[in-house]
């Protein structure tokens, strides 16, 4: 099988990443654009993630998104939640995912793979979803999966299908797959801002650091040493 991965370099695309690398042969990964705040650091880990497993790398700038506002991870002008934040509320979670929707933004994205997966000859285009974050983001969902492939059947003449290694797993599980595939979690980036380390405080971050420490591991941010 052939795949194309979409790689933000977060812990999600992370893993699918090493997956396919191991049950497929990646033609293409694929990082994008779209204005929000960590692009440089999410293309920064990409380039340095593939660079290891020698998979081909490519960029793409859609930062004509930005046109759509409305939400914090693009509108430097509106506040993207932190002490808010409450991982474990479902009700709250809901409130505070409004504010970093980006509207159809994986419907693009994927719709964009697809693409390139056609004319590439891929089988699969592998984004990075989750089951702990379908319950507040909709385009995580495998009925979303579903829809796509479906509609991939009419847009592409190889009927490229959408695969996801983590659809079921919630983020705890994540980790311990990657860290079954011995991933290096320095080197990849969790977080909804550009710094120099991760802030700890967006529901990225906060997701990410419960699945850590219910592995018992911790990164050097974590630890401060960064």
């Amino acid at each position: 099988m052939r795949s194309i991965v979409l790689l933000s370099a977060g812990l999600d695309s992370s893993v699918n990443l090493h997956e396919a690398a191991r049950v497929s042969d990646v033609v293409l990964a694929l990082t994008f654009d779209y204005g929000q705040r960590a692009a440089k650091r999410e293309l920064y880990f990409a380039k340095k993630l593939c660079r290891k497993l020698k998979i081909k790398h490519h960029s793409i700038d859609l930062k004509w998104m930005l046109d759509f506002g409305g939400s914090a991870l693009i509108d430097r002008d509106l506040k993207v939640p932190t002490n808010e934040v409450r991982i474990d509320n479902l009700r709250i979670s809901k409130q505070t995912a409004k504010s970093v929707w980006v509207p159809n933004r994986n419907g693009i994205l994927l719709n964009i793979a697809a693409g390139y997966a056609e004319s590439l000859n891929a089988d699969w285009i592998i984004p990075g979803f989750n089951a702990e974050e379908a319950a507040t983001f909709k385009d995580n969902s495998v009925g979303f999966i579903e829809s796509l492939n479906e509609a991939f059947k009419f847009s592409t003449a190889n009927a490229v299908k959408v695969k996801c290694f983590t659809s079921h797993l919630n983020k705890t599980e994540i980790i311990k797959r990657g860290l079954e595939l011995k991933i290096n979690f320095e080197n990849i980036w969790p977080c909804y801002f550009d710094a120099l380390k991760p802030c700890q405080q967006c529901e990225s971050c906060k997701r990410f650091i419960r699945a850590a420490k219910l592995n018992h591991i911790a990164t050097k941010w974590m630890k401060n040493e960064i």
